[in-house]
């Protein structure tokens, strides 16, 4: 279980280091993103954070119990 929880927390570090990648680069060759694109996408960023944790999470939290990390 420890090692599944690691594991997601560098995907999620992966997927947020990739957007923030992608913005920052279409910032710099001039390409203008409104505001609103930019809180939109890190809305889609945080919504599939959410999926990795509800995925591998779900299973112990509909059960009613997490298993003690060792």
């Amino acid at each position: 279980m420890f090692e599944s929880i690691v594991t997601l927390l560098i995907y999620i570090c992966l997927v947020v280091g990739v957007m923030f990648l992608i913005i920052w680069v279409l910032g710099q060759i001039g390409v203008p993103l409104p505001a609103q694109v930019i809180k939109i996408a890190w809305v889609i960023v945080a919504l599939v954070c959410l999926l990795l944790l509800w995925k591998a999470l779900g299973p112990a939290l509909t059960s009613g119990h997490l298993p003690a990390l060792r």
